[in-house]
């Protein structure tokens, strides 16, 4: 994947939204895809917003790639974020049971009640392998719960950079791969999908997870 040169054409806009409660990595896995830079980052206050152009598949993208806060207190500013989302990113911890437990608990419950798209592409992240010594969830049981749901699935680390940018290709290239989420992504140059424009006072610009 190869990052475009040329910022003002592009073929497809993709929406994509990151999920998964707090401290999980979510924002940390953008910076290391959006900047190819790892931080230990606060966590996210509302909701926090990068774009990133790139070249996959022979197209030219622009992402549009939406980082939401795992806090409770912040659920019902994100669950409009979902809208018009053709990818969901679901995050967990390895090294935290309770992320994982949650996102059948929680965040898979959230994509049913608020994705506006049937053919979303979603993709289960189990990040943070880095940590191996401390891993409490097996990749098994992230296979199987992706299985379940019906969702791409991949391990990485935000910290060292495995597997990060295969996260996102993979996730752009079956968008790429279903009809109806291409079309919209053709659409989309010309509606406004930043609509959903983040306020100041609830977004942060440099956060986590």
């Amino acid at each position: 994947m190869e990052t475009s040169s040329n910022k003002t054409e592009f073929d497809y806009l993709f929406k994509l939204l990151m999920i998964g409660d707090s401290g999980v990595g979510k924002s940390s896995l953008l910076l290391s895809f959006t900047s190819d830079s790892f931080e230990d980052l606060s966590p996210t206050i509302g909701v926090d917003f990068k774009v990133k152009y790139v070249n996959i598949g022979g197209k030219k993208l622009k992402l549009a790639i939406w980082d939401t806060a795992g806090q409770e207190r912040f659920r019902t500013l994100t669950s409009s974020y979902y809208r018009g989302a053709q990818g969901i990113i679901m995050v967990y911890d390895v090294t935290r049971r309770d992320t994982f437990t949650a996102l059948a608990e929680i965040w898979a419950k959230e994509i049913e009640l608020y994705s506006t798209n049937q053919d979303c592409i979603k993709m289960l992240v189990g990040n943070k392998v880095d940590k191996e010594s401390d891993r409490v969830v097996t990749k098994k049981e992230g296979i199987n719960f992706a299985r379940e749901c019906g969702c791409l699935f991949i391990e990485c680390s935000a910290k060292t950079r495995v597997n990060v940018q295969q996260c996102f290709e993979e996730l752009v290239l079956k968008i790429l791969d279903t009809p109806s989420l291409l079309a919209e992504g053709s659409r989309g140059v010309r509606k406004n999908i930043f609509k959903e424009s983040v306020p100041q006072s609830d977004a942060s610009t440099s956060s986590c997870c």
